[in-house]
């Protein structure tokens, strides 16, 4: 009985435990009801005061939830691009250089007056005895590279207000039978005949002295750490300049005088887009075709006007698909800008003949095609082709048509009025492709021009930028200062705005060294870093440790 009485009271115990937790746990819940309802938002009223109703209520507060998630969230950055394709290089090189290429037309034509053959071969004898000359010199190899280097002494001339020689050769100018220089220039056996009339060594003690620096020798070369202005010698040649690169340097010469006259001549050093077309300005005033070369120009031209747009392919003896297609979408953008009625005219050249043959078609389709056939031509310069014929070695590199074609090509091709398109099997705009263009841009802009819309497009076709631009690696094409790891890889056909200017530094937001290039400017005391930063001092302490090293040739 006792045990039994015991299993009921515990039984009773239990049963008000439990009911004493339901009601505890009850009150918790009550009190922490109140607690939130006493923190909750207001009724929700409408714009005149009035409580909306429960549903009402519910679908505002959804609505303001999610334009508070909107407002307070972190704004998402696009990610940063580390890379970019050539079209996207381009952009900054669209549109015009007018002002500035025109500033530097004003330049180049005060500084012809003034220091041009005319006026100074009138000089008094101390006068001429005093003055200074600048040389060019220029074998027959390539067209491009040679005339760079004749272009390169025209600029420095300018920088150091200094006249201009044309070198020659056994009596005989460089390219003389295709090329005619201006009397602005002298020859050097016209400063012998006049340093001796004037007795500049009888009267004045000067002798007729020149001295040489050689570009491509980076121990030996003063480009970067000599004051140029300051020697005395009265004949300066700089030598194996063979692209735009060499007469840029002097941007970066750590002497003050230097970079100030080469800032005035190629622009702001920091500003892609300033830079103005040097190179095709001094062609303008300097060069023009012979008589011979100018009849076969006419003849391609057969009396119609100017044409529009100038192809150039650098096919090297390929026959290449890929490079065609992106060509000819490149040629009909070029068109497309023109915004013309009459059908276009386009100059097509190439060092492979067989293929200007084989894409006519395709673009007869929507522009008259003009094409130098040199083995129709029958005019004075086609009776030098046994005389001037290529040696087997070039041929792969300069084509199998006769050496003056390249120079009627030349000159035919820089009458393009509005865009010249370079398109290659392997290297695009190389020398000979960016003297036309900037020919041709300098000739499309008249003394009074308020506006210009000319274009120097370059075509790469997608298996020439499955490493970026890494291919392009000599200093002589125009895209090498953006061949760096901030080219993409594996980009798509392109067809993008490219400099008449091409630049010589790395200074542009896309522009990078290639390991190569790093190399070879530490030998000219340079320390380039990866993204094409130059640290001063280090070029500085370069300068100030380097033996000047003086090369000179006496005449008389």
């Amino acid at each position: 009985m006792r045990y039994g009485g015991s299993r009921r009271k515990r039984a009773l115990l239990l049963r008000w435990f439990l009911i004493l937790c339901v009601a505890a746990f009850t009150s918790m819940t009550w009190l922490m009801l109140l607690k939130l309802r006493s923190v909750d938002a207001p009724p929700m009223t409408s714009a005149n005061g009035a409580v909306l109703d429960l549903p009402a209520q519910l679908e505002l507060r959804e609505i303001e939830k999610d334009g508070v998630f909107l407002a307070t969230e972190a704004p998402s950055k696009a990610p940063a691009k580390r890379c970019a394709t050539v079209e996207e290089m381009g952009e900054v090189f669209k549109g015009t250089i007018l002002n500035e290429s025109l500033r530097v037309r004003r330049i180049i034509q005060r500084h012809f007056s003034i220091n041009g053959a005319p006026r100074i071969r009138e000089l008094p004898p101390e006068q001429f005895c005093s003055h200074g000359f600048v040389i060019g010199k220029a074998s027959e190899a390539g067209f491009g590279n040679e005339m760079y280097k004749l272009l390169t002494a025209a600029a420095l001339s300018v920088m150091l207000n200094r006249s201009l020689i044309i070198g020659q050769t056994r009596g005989k100018y460089p390219f003389g039978d295709y090329i005619l220089y201006s009397n602005l220039t002298f020859t050097l056996r016209e400063v012998k005949h006049l340093w001796r009339q004037n007795g500049c060594v009888e009267k004045y003690g000067r002798h007729l002295v020149m001295r040489i620096d050689d570009f491509v020798k980076p121990a030996k070369t003063n480009a970067l750490c000599g004051n140029w202005k300051n020697w005395s010698e009265p004949i300066i040649w700089y030598q194996n300049t063979t692209d735009a690169v060499g007469a840029q340097f002097f941007l970066k010469n750590i002497h003050p005088d230097m970079r100030n006259a080469a800032s005035e001549l190629f622009g702001k050093a920091k500003s892609l887009r300033s830079h103005p077309n040097v190179f095709g300005e001094l062609m303008r005033i300097l060069i023009s075709p012979s008589k011979d070369v100018k009849e076969a120009v006419d003849w391609v031209l057969g009396g119609g006007r100017d044409p529009d747009v100038t192809l150039h392919m650098r096919m090297l003896m390929n026959w290449s698909v890929r490079a065609a297609q992106a060509a000819l979408n490149c040629l009909k953008r070029a068109i497309l800008n023109l915004q013309q009625g009459s059908r276009p005219r386009v100059v097509v050249i190439s060092d492979t003949p067989s293929f200007v043959k084989t894409i006519t078609p395709n673009i007869s389709e929507f522009a008259e095609v003009l094409h130098f056939d040199y083995e129709v031509f029958r005019g004075n310069v086609s009776r030098g082709i046994i005389a001037s014929r290529n040696l087997d070695f070039r041929v792969k590199d300069w084509g199998p048509a006769p050496r003056w074609v390249a120079f009627v090509d030349f000159f035919l091709a820089s009458r393009a009025k509005h865009a010249v398109v370079s398109g290659a099997h392997r290297r695009v705009g190389t020398t000979y492709a960016q003297l036309i263009a900037a020919l041709a841009a300098a000739n499309s802009l008249g003394e009074n021009s308020t506006a210009s819309s000319f274009s120097f497009l370059s075509s790469f076709h997608s298996n020439l930028l499955a490493e970026g631009l890494k291919l392009q690696v000599g200093w002589g094409h125009v895209w090498n200062r953006f061949a760096g790891p901030l080219s993409c890889r594996g980009q798509s056909n392109q067809c993008a705005f490219t400099p008449l200017l091409p630049p010589a530094w790395w200074e542009g937001r896309w522009q990078s060294p290639i390991l190569r290039d790093i190399h070879r400017l530490e030998q000219y005391g340079v320390q380039l870093s990866g993204s094409g930063t130059i640290d001063g001092n280090q070029l500085w302490s370069f300068c100030s440790s380097k033996t000047d090293i003086v090369k000179t040739v006496t005449y008389i």
